[in-house]
């Protein structure tokens, strides 16, 4: 039996799925489906013609609009119907005509996006995807299986990002890139193929950090990924010469990570600097 809190507000032609449980506060356009398994905390707003489906749980205080589907299969012909999972974090917004697709088998059992996101217009988040907190994904944002995107990362319009890439927090990727490759924390990509062309100094000063910290991270980025020499070298001259550096040793975390499944992007230049993006001298996002 479905629980709808009395204090909930359901237009008429919404269609609720006995056993969904519909939180306090809640506002339920016209013409909504919610499946059986579906979950809404207290004050979501689903404005028109929304489909949550499958075993979804929808956080506190989101706000979701028309032909947004969130829950439903995964696109992975190996899946068949096996019980998997399906977050969206609380005070995020869902624009029109986004998909999130719940996990697949074998995969995390659980697709996430987590709190205070932002995804725009017709972005994709496919199954077993792990979206961190304060992520923005632009318009036609495409993010293949199994992609997990770090706390606070932008990722730009169109951008398409291969399955198992992980990008790091705080990254910001370009419009239109083509991601096969993993970025570090603070990283900027741009183009296609996606290269690595500077850091997210613009991000990073808008989290509080110092302008001091900002002059090591560019002489460790520089360091690991401009300079000439074995990778290997230059790695373990920045974990000497950085060490107790917050951030220059969450990037050498990420890269010494034994779970990544894909190498890091290769740096590269700006092929069209008057676009914006990144200085490269300064490493200041646009």
């Amino acid at each position: 039996m479905s629980h709808i809190d009395p204090s909930a507000v359901i237009a008429a032609g919404a269609a609720i799925a006995e056993g969904a449980r519909i939180g306090a506060g809640c506002r339920i356009g016209p013409f909504c489906s919610i499946g059986p398994e579906v979950v809404l905390e207290e004050g979501v707003e689903l404005v028109s013609h929304v489909v949550l489906d499958g075993a979804t749980r929808i956080g506190a205080g989101c706000r979701i609009l028309p032909f947004a589907s969130i829950g439903t299969p995964p696109q992975d012909i190996k899946y068949k119907g096996e019980p998997t999972r399906c977050e969206l974090g609380p005070r995020s917004l869902v624009r029109e005509g986004v998909t999130i697709h719940r996990a697949s088998v074998g995969g995390s059992g659980t697709t996430r996006v987590g709190a205070g996101c932002m995804l725009m217009a017709m972005a994709h988040v496919a199954h077993d995807c792990q979206v961190g907190d304060g992520v923005i994904l632009a318009n036609n944002v495409m993010l293949g299986g199994h992609v997990h995107v770090g706390d606070g990362a932008f990722v730009g319009g169109g951008a398409a990002v291969h399955q198992t890439v992980r990008i790091g927090r705080l990254a910001m990727v370009s419009g239109l890139a083509g991601v096969t490759n993993d970025v570090p924390p603070f990283g900027y990509v741009f183009g296609l193929p996606a290269r690595l062309v500077g850091f997210n100094k613009i991000g990073l000063l808008r989290r509080g950090v110092s302008r001091e910290q900002l002059r090591t991270l560019r002489a460790a980025h520089n360091l690991l990924f401009k300079e000439q020499g074995e990778f290997a070298a230059r790695l373990e001259q920045a974990m000497q010469r950085f060490e107790g550096e917050p951030l220059v040793e969450e990037i050498i975390a990420f890269i010494r990570d034994p779970s990544r499944r894909r190498q890091l992007v290769r740096p590269g230049r700006m092929a069209a600097p008057e676009l914006g993006g990144v200085d490269e001298e300064n490493g200041e996002g646009q």
